[in-house]
């Protein structure tokens, strides 16, 4: 009867234990759940931010070709074609 006794509190025992590291588990998860969420938030805002970042950078290249930089050259003759073409466009519209 005594091994059987031993048997039932070695297994509460290991019960015991494994409710503890259960518990101590859900409330690590819980933890890394809110680090997640906060991390996906703030990943968010920085892609929000490189995009704005990416298109201010265009606006610049844009702006700086348009003033006749050599080093933005290609990019000034693509723009001023890309005027004229409008321009010619609104000519056509404009005589009809």
């Amino acid at each position: 009867m005594s091994k059987l006794v031993e048997s039932i509190r070695f297994l509460e025992d290991n019960l015991k234990k494994l409710i503890f590291e259960h518990q101590g588990l859900k409330v690590k998860y819980k933890a890394l759940a809110t680090q997640f969420d906060s991390e996906s938030i703030s990943i968010s805002e920085l892609n929000s931010k490189i995009e704005i970042l990416q298109k201010e950078n265009k606006t610049l290249r844009t702006a700086n070709a348009l003033l006749g930089s050599t080093e933005y050259k290609r990019e000034t003759k693509l723009k001023i074609n890309s005027l004229i073409k409008e321009i010619d466009s609104c000519i056509i519209q404009l005589a009809e």
